[in-house]
């Protein structure tokens, strides 16, 4: 395994030293995130009650961690997506996750700048969707990415991912080999797949100089719970992200949910995202109202016992539960 590790430090980004040793936090952390035999699956996590807005994730092979919570902005139209971004951080958030695709980009850049926010504070990705026709072509549209979201002197992304397998295996590698290159210009900080089965991650070790994948994004909610890439990516130290952890609101009268929301006094969304964080998944929900943005980031002061984690996860519907995919591990 051959990892290009960076260079350069921010405040928001320290390295993890010794290990996580440092800390009983550090390393309680990081066993609960990596070891997947530290905490069951089907209980509340035991490092819950010390989580807040603040929490961040160890990435693999990686001098950065990542905060635990972030804001998507999928489908947020390039007029508000601005003001959806400064409302998010205004309420604490520190992550925010866009794609080549959603064009809307360079409006969560600009949202960190009129922020006031130090760039070194906030943690931004993005994706690629398609090769771009040769290597040269697919790294430079990647590049391009780089300079709309982060158009300064030295301007970087904290992590750029494949969006989907889809392309084929040919284009797979062409993409991958081009945020290599990012990596090593010290362009992109971190790297990782979306949408990717176990056996399209398995591939990449013949051609990868940075394998495993810093991070596998995937759609993951109680109704979805995808269990086989999950323990996959827990055993080869790869951060999960979940995007649709609210289920585009199609579940917010389900009656066991309802029932836990309504014992915890939270909206039933807020125990969506709780139910992501005691996972230990890197939730993704999405919003362009400033109410609900700001009350989905309202998530420490309560946590999910046993029952209710039990609950939600005896909802598990396998690949038919999934509103947009599940992915394909053969």
């Amino acid at each position: 395994m051959v990892v290009n590790p960076q260079s350069h430090l921010s405040s928001h980004h320290q390295p993890l030293p010794a290990q996580y040793q440092t800390t009983d936090q550090g390393r309680a952390s990081a066993e609960a995130y990596y070891n997947p035999n530290a905490t069951s699956s089907s209980t509340a996590a035991d490092m819950s009650p010390k989580l807040s807005l603040s929490s961040t994730i160890p990435l693999t092979n990686s001098k950065y961690s990542m905060p635990r919570l972030g804001f998507g902005i999928y489908q947020s139209p390039t007029d508000v997506c601005v003001n959806s971004c400064l409302t998010a951080l205004r309420a604490g958030y520190r992550h925010i996750d866009s794609a080549q695709f959603y064009r809307n980009e360079s409006e969560m850049g600009e949202a960190v700048r009129q922020s006031g926010i130090s760039r070194s504070d906030v943690f931004l990705t993005t994706k690629v969707l398609s090769a771009g026709g040769s290597p040269e072509k697919t790294y430079q549209k990647c590049l391009d990415s780089v300079k709309a979201i982060d158009p300064s002197e030295g301007g970087y992304i904290d992590l750029f991912l494949i969006h989907s397998p889809s392309p084929g295996s040919a284009k797979r590698k062409e993409m991958w080999q081009a945020l290599e290159k990012l990596v090593e210009e010290n362009k992109v900080r971190s790297i990782g797949v979306s949408n990717f089965g176990i056996g399209h991650i398995n591939e990449m070790k013949e051609y990868a100089k940075i394998w495993p994948p810093q991070v596998n994004q995937i759609e993951l909610h109680p109704w979805n719970q995808q269990r086989e890439i999950v323990e996959y990516c827990r055993n080869n130290n790869i951060v999960i992200q979940a995007y649709c952890p609210l289920v585009r609101n199609r579940k917010a009268y389900e009656e066991n949910l309802v029932g836990i929301a309504k014992k915890h006094d939270k909206a039933t969304g807020q125990v969506l995202i709780r139910y992501c964080l005691q996972k230990n998944w890197v939730p993704l929900p999405k919003s362009d109202t400033p109410s609900r943005i700001e009350a989905n980031a309202d998530l420490y002061g309560f946590e999910l016992d046993q029952d209710d984690m039990t609950t939600l996860d005896g909802l598990d519907q396998g690949p038919r539960g999934a509103i947009v995919q599940a992915v394909k591990n053969d």
